[in-house]
């Protein structure tokens, strides 16, 4: 009965071992989600980095108007809707500082909108 319940234990042991090895395993793969609010006529924040290879979600709220981003560069472009939100996946394949301008007219202040993304190794 004794070796019974050792064995129950070492088993449980294990299986408890195996679980946290998994959601630490999802954990270090789930993307990353960088919140941006866009509200006339900034984004915040207003610089983001970034890691080369490092799968990440942008997920763009639009506070008062509708507004986009877009970085031609990565091929990112998406839009949002007054009071709504949009998201964007991606994995930056290149380092150095990029720079993204609102995709959506919004204003007199529209050409100045703009959001830098920092993307290091």
């Amino acid at each position: 009965m004794r070796m019974k319940s050792m064995l129950n234990g070492m088993v449980g042991i294990m299986l408890l071992t195996g679980l946290a090895a998994f959601q630490s395993a999802q954990a270090e793969t789930a993307p990353r989600r960088v919140e941006i609010t866009a509200q006339r006529f900034q984004f915040t924040p207003g610089v983001i980095t970034l890691k080369k290879g490092e799968p990440v979600i942008l997920v763009l709220k639009s506070i008062d108007v509708p507004h986009g981003i877009r970085f031609k560069e990565l091929g990112i472009d998406t839009h949002a809707g007054k009071g709504q939100t949009s998201e964007v996946s991606f994995t930056p394949e290149k380092t150095g500082d990029f720079t993204g301008h609102c995709a959506v007219f919004c204003g007199a202040g529209h050409g100045t909108m703009m959001l830098k993304l920092h993307i290091v190794e």
